[in-house]
């Protein structure tokens, strides 16, 4: 377990360090968050109904948590890219080639996008602030949301690597890894009140690991929007982002170690 944790810490490293070295993976993983923000916030704001009211400043507030949990969700496109691209250089073939755990490469990758995702999370933050969002219930619960922002985005960057070592190009891994993702984050609560929808998409959004996540940070934060559904994850929106994320993680983990050991570049 030591060795697989150090292994996986090395490779982490290497993957930050490479990450310093070409500063358009930030900046560019950055502006695009930001430019939901002020679309959504000013787009949007005044138009969408949140319970009975269509105040601009409360769905900034309603429409933060979403933005959180895509922005989260959406590295798992970048994840799934990088491993495909080291992939198509080989550089996994020599990756397993040396007396390390199998996992650690994978485990190293993801961790080193979770930091890229917190900094990008705390500038997002930041510039929400700005724009008029705010939190109601401490600070920290609000820890506690972002906490569970970052559990659930570690979660999603496991099938991102899923992706990436199944597919042959960087490209093919990048529209491979967005694809799902859309349906994912736009049938859910994250934007708009899903108690509007029609029955079958308002079922499929409440039971959504990502509604869960979402539902969690409104309620942490104290932003409205907080459903009064009976479906068990709104209810209990914290505990099923939890074991949302954790069931992802053993699933994907699993089988990306899996195809790890046995993909070819």
């Amino acid at each position: 377990m030591s060795s697989s944790v150090r292994d996986s810490l090395v490779v982490a490293k290497r993957n930050l360090i490479r990450m310093s070295r070409i500063p358009e993976i930030i900046l560019f993983g950055l502006i695009q968050p930001v430019m939901f923000v002020v679309l959504f916030s000013y787009v949007f704001g005044g138009s969408m109904k949140i319970g009975s009211s269509t105040s601009a400043e409360e769905y900034r507030n309603f429409l933060m948590a979403g933005i959180f949990a895509q922005t989260v969700t959406f590295a798992t496109a970048g994840a799934g890219a990088g491993i495909a691209e080291d992939m198509h250089k080989g550089l996994i073939d020599r990756f397993r080639s040396l007396p390390m755990a199998r996992g650690a490469v994978l485990t190293g990758r993801t961790i080193a996008d979770l930091v890229q995702t917190a900094l990008t999370l705390l500038v997002l933050a930041v510039v929400a602030v700005l724009v008029g969002w705010r939190i109601h219930e401490g600070f920290p619960k609000a820890l506690a949301a972002f906490g569970l922002l970052l559990l659930s985005g570690y979660a999603f960057t496991w099938i991102g690597a899923l992706i990436g070592l199944s597919v042959r190009t960087p490209e093919a891994a990048t529209s491979g890894g967005l694809i799902w993702l859309f349906p994912v984050t736009f049938i859910s609560n994250a934007f708009v009140d899903s108690g509007n929808m029609p029955t079958f998409l308002r079922h499929l959004a409440e039971w959504n690991p990502f509604s869960a996540t979402v539902q969690a940070c409104r309620q942490l934060f104290g932003n409205p929007g907080v459903s009064q559904s009976d479906a068990w994850p709104m209810q209990h929106p914290v505990w099923a982002s939890v074991l949302y994320s954790i069931l992802i993680i053993l699933i994907f983990r699993t089988l990306a170690v899996r195809k790890y050991r046995t993909a070819t570049s």
